[in-house]
């Protein structure tokens, strides 16, 4: 009448299939998929790829610092879409772009790139003390 219980085990066995037999959920895209990206990934893409072709025509890009923040730090009555600050004594020169009011004055990729270029072109002019147009001759033409 006795009839033995087997013992339970000590560790739960790995889940194989969820509770409703359709197996394990998995990322909704693979990393390498554009879905994977944030908008702020992307939005650091474009800029660097605007860095990027402007480093090759312009050497000492190399020593600035190119940073995408959200928003500016001071309300004023315009918002900036980008800003610059020249070297000080203990940092390097530093160019700031601004995501959220730059996403907003555009509807697609495409703008959003013309535009990261045109606000990454405009600081690297004020910084280096040149026009736009002769720190990208295709300034303004796009």
């Amino acid at each position: 009448m006795d009839s033995p219980v087997p013992p339970r085990p000590t560790e739960p066995k790995p889940r194989r299939r969820d509770r409703h037999g359709r197996g394990m959920r998995g990322p909704v895209a693979p990393p390498q998929v554009p879905l994977a990206a944030s908008r702020a990934e992307t939005f650091r893409d474009l800029v660097q790829d605007s860095v990027e072709r402007l480093e090759r025509r312009w050497p000492q890009l190399a020593d600035v610092d190119f940073l995408v923040l959200d928003v500016p730090g001071s309300p004023d009555d315009s918002v900036p879409l980008g800003s610059a600050e020249p070297a000080a004594k203990d940092r390097p020169a530093r160019i700031m772009v601004y995501r959220r009011p730059v996403e907003i004055r555009t509807k697609n990729r495409d703008e959003r790139a013309l535009l990261v270029h045109e606000v990454v072109v405009e600081q690297v002019a004020e910084l280096l003390g040149l026009s736009p147009e002769s720190v990208d001759p295709r300034y303004g033409q796009d």
